[in-house]
């Protein structure tokens, strides 16, 4: 039996998470931002809820994910879980929180875990944030790593293309895995990186790795759940899977709601007091 079907697990802790890696089931995860959606999607049995800096993209309309604070995030954070009863809940440290400065880095990870609620961050990068991952982890709070593709590193990379196709930067890619478990890490995410190299990081280390755009052979997958419902429809990537086209039906809902306003329509006698 699956994890999300079995009525005796009240809560997903990364314990739990270890040992459906150690079992070879697959662990699901995806965004989410406020309290409605979060909700929604905790109640359909989704194992992990990333609060991702994605809302700096999908929520704020920024071009990047760099502008989004560490205030805004500690917003959404919270929005998320006051709905979440089971999931785990994920907080990206932003862009500027945590590089350079692990006490900074520290700072922030605890101001996250104490004014959300949540139950881990996350951080991008490898033996360049050592210290701030190190740092964090001593105070007990549990850290998701990321490498790959790393968003808040666009301007670095200059664009989206798929990292690590090269020897040198996919040993790199391993050495930097295997750092980030040895350091204490629970899981990493793998982002837009080849097949083969992603199954050869979860092969490797004994923590779950959650692949976007890294193929099948990763222990989970994670997906922004604007982009999985289709309400967002400019971004299509390889990787990406519309489960549902709700831009289009909520388009129709609106566009329904106006022409019964206009006609006179809406609220009828049984729709008034």
């Amino acid at each position: 039996m699956s994890v999300h079907q079995s009525s005796n697990i009240k809560r997903i802790t990364t314990h739990i998470l270890q040992e459906m890696k150690m079992r070879g089931e697959k662990i699901s995860m995806l965004t989410a931002y406020d309290f409605s959606m979060a909700g929604i999607i905790d109640a359909a049995g989704i194992d992990i809820i990333l609060v991702g800096d994605s809302a700096s993209n999908v929520m704020a309309g920024h071009e990047t994910t760099l502008p989004i604070t560490l205030d805004q995030m500690i917003y959404h954070a919270t929005s998320v879980v006051r709905a979440v009863k089971r999931a785990f809940v994920v907080v990206d440290i932003p862009f500027g929180s945590y590089q350079g400065n692990s006490s900074e880095a520290l700072r922030s990870a605890i101001r996250i875990m104490k004014e959300s609620g949540a139950h881990a961050i996350k951080v991008e990068g490898g033996a360049e944030i050592k210290e701030s991952v190190v740092r964090i982890l001593s105070a007990g709070v549990p850290v998701m790593g990321h490498l790959g593709l790393t968003p808040q590193s666009i301007y670095k990379f200059g664009t989206y293309t798929v990292r690590a196709r090269e020897e040198a930067e996919a040993k790199k890619l391993l050495e930097d895995a295997k750092l980030l478990e040895e350091c204490g890490c629970f899981a990493i995410v793998l982002e837009k990186i080849p097949a083969s190299l992603a199954k050869k990081v979860a092969e490797t280390i004994q923590i779950p790795v959650i692949g976007i755009g890294a193929g099948p052979d990763v222990d989970g997958q994670v997906l922004v759940v604007h982009d999985m419902l289709g309400i967002t429809q400019e971004f299509k990537p390889r990787f990406l899977r519309q489960y549902a086209d709700l831009r289009s039906i909520m388009t129709k809902a609106v566009q329904d709601y106006i022409d019964d306003v206009k006609a006179k329509d809406f609220p009828n006698q049984s729709e008034s007091y």
